[in-house]
């Protein structure tokens, strides 16, 4: 897939207040600190689209990103709020989750979630939980493991096969997964060919 445009659409705190959905659209939704929003960017190639910042849960808000929007197949990129950052008020994490889980549940043209997860770590319960939440609801996602340009080739392999025998506890397959870098654009090739193939499935 090209990426010609990306453009800020608007935000929003509940999902029957976004963007009409004339448009298929993919979420992206992590842990906070994975590098969601460095990851968009480099997606789309566009620095400073989705914002960065080094204070965890910084997003607090579902962001719309229109792409290509002049093209024969514009489509819409969900940056979603990240969850489990300790340091946010007790009400304030319900209330995201409440929001996050009734985007998800609801927005009819969702066509696939991308959960990050950062690979340096070895598998993190609240990552876990939240992907069997989305495989119990019958939400379609796939698992996008961040900064693999920080850990070693050797430790990375061994934290995906932790991860692999980690999910088939839970799953009765492998769940589609693409391991990145938004500095050495790792698995952007990948990532974006799997998001137009999804796109194709849909315009038939």
């Amino acid at each position: 897939m090209n990426i010609y445009s990306a453009e800020f659409v608007t935000s929003a705190t509940d999902w029957n207040k976004c963007p009409l959905p004339t448009y298929p659209e993919f979420a992206f939704i992590g842990r906070s600190n994975v590098g969601k929003s460095s990851l968009i960017n480099m997606l789309v190639n566009k620095k400073g689209l989705a914002k960065t910042s080094g204070t965890p849960g910084k997003t607090q808000t579902i962001n719309h990103f229109i792409v290509n929007q002049d093209q024969p197949k514009p489509w819409f990129l969900v940056d979603l709020p990240g969850y489990g950052y300790a340091k946010v008020a007790k009400s304030s994490r319900k209330s995201w989750s409440k929001f996050i889980m009734d985007y998800l549940d609801y927005r009819e043209n969702l066509m696939c979630t991308m959960v990050l997860i950062d690979s340096r770590h070895p598998p993190q319960k609240i990552d876990i939980e939240f992907l069997v939440k989305l495989g119990t609801m019958g939400i379609a996602f796939a698992i996008v493991f961040t900064k693999s340009d920080k850990v070693k080739p050797a430790e990375l392999i061994a934290n995906m096969e932790v991860y692999k025998a980690k999910l088939l506890e839970h799953f009765n397959t492998l769940p589609t997964y693409f391991v990145t870098s938004a500095e050495s654009w790792e698995g952007k090739e990948e990532l974006l060919a799997f998001l137009e193939g999804v796109l194709e499935i849909e315009l038939e």
